[in-house]
């Protein structure tokens, strides 16, 4: 069935826009090149856009004759501000950006565990730091405000679930940000995120399929297949940390995963394995040290063979402390350790976002929310 009128334009304007957050500025007669629209078309759609207020003029185009086809127009960025948090267990990392995703302040500063009651001093800590970078960017209001965590987020609520090991203040934070703010609050859990910055801007950009360890002090993975993040029947999908794999203590349990992959790969374990070798742990990723690597490499092919042998995603890309330290050298031993358990060819891959893959992913995510708003039926007048 054709599209009603209505649609039609819906469909216009919103791709309109995707180019000119994809390109930048364009003109009419550029964007009548890029969307196969008429020029009365595109010319009916630029001035809805404007009237919206998520269009105008930025300048001139120096390759156009001057007059009306010259106009550049672009995204108007200060529309609607939005803010990514990076929580860690003892740490909040904040991000305020503009529509666009462009940074205008950031901040971070460690928080420590509270009892858990009220509010609690690390809550008002993180808000307050929240706060003072909002002010910062000059930010009057925030449209959307994403939090990228540890734990289960639960597919059905959104809600960050209880978890072991999950400091109180984080579900709390959350509830927190929920009250005070006018913003539209999401929560992730932080390996998904960093797998969506590294599929959109990082090491998967080229990739539909991939899976991400998450190798820090926790461990974890995210599961990305036909270029879409899969969470799971219960959002438990990459608890990795609880996979049975041979050289642990024991089995994991549902209450704890020690005896699981966790065991082996974690940033204790990881420390471990390098005083062992000799090594202070500080620096041991970046030593060179062949034996100390080759040993981690190993270990971390078993996990990998496990999650290879069941989703065959061709690529992994090793994320988190670990990942980050040890860079392309440690994924290269752990391609070639991976190709002797698994006859399934996978490449590994560092990551290349490092420390700033959570963040990064939290502002794409809120960034994706605003422009589902924004650049949807309503905010064009349809």
């Amino acid at each position: 069935m054709a599209a009603s009128p209505s649609t039609a334009r819906a469909i216009n304007d919103r791709s309109a826009l995707r180019l000119l957050q994809d390109e930048g500025p364009l003109t009419a007669t550029q964007l009548k090149t890029l969307t196969g629209l008429s020029r009365p078309t595109v010319a009916d759609l630029v001035e809805r856009l404007q009237g919206s207020g998520l269009v105008h003029v930025v300048g001139e185009s120096g390759a156009e004759r001057r007059g009306p086809n010259a106009k550049l127009y672009g995204i108007v960025a200060d529309r609607a501000h939005l803010a990514a948090l990076d929580v860690r267990t003892r740490s909040v990392s904040v991000t305020v950006a503009d529509l666009l995703g462009t940074t205008l302040a950031e901040a971070s500063v460690p928080v420590g565990d509270d009892d858990g009651g009220g509010t609690g001093e690390a809550v008002e800590r993180a808000v307050a730091l929240l706060e003072r970078t909002v002010a910062e960017a000059g930010a009057d209001r925030l449209h959307s405000v994403a939090v990228g965590a540890p734990g289960l987020i639960d597919p059905a609520t959104g809600e960050l679930r209880d978890s072991s090991g999950l400091p109180a203040w984080h579900r709390r934070l959350v509830a927190v940000l929920q009250e005070r703010l006018p913003a539209h609050v999401l929560v992730e859990n932080e390996t998904n995120l960093a797998a969506v910055a590294e599929l959109r801007e990082g090491a998967a950009r080229d990739r539909d399929d991939f899976v991400l360890l998450w190798l820090g002090q926790g461990v974890g993975a995210a599961v990305v297949l036909g270029g879409r993040l899969r969470r799971g029947a219960s959002g438990g999908a990459g608890e990795i940390g609880f996979l049975p794999v041979p050289g642990t203590s024991g089995l994991p349990s549902a209450t704890g995963c020690d005896g699981g992959f966790h065991e082996l790969a974690c940033s204790a374990a990881v420390a471990s394995l390098a005083t062992a070798h000799g090594l202070d742990p500080a620096g041991a990723l970046t030593s060179g040290h062949g034996p100390f690597l080759d040993a981690l490499a190993h270990r971390l092919a078993v996990g990998a063979a496990a999650v290879v042998s069941v989703l065959d995603p061709g690529c992994v890309v090793l994320a988190g402390e670990t990942g980050h330290a040890g860079g392309a050298e440690l994924a290269a031993r752990v391609e070639a350790e991976l190709s002797a358990l698994s006859p399934l060819r996978t490449e590994i891959r560092p990551t290349a976002l490092g420390d700033a893959a959570v963040l990064r992913g939290a502002l794409l995510r809120a960034r994706d929310a605003a422009q589902d708003e924004l650049f949807g039926p309503q905010s064009a007048g349809l």
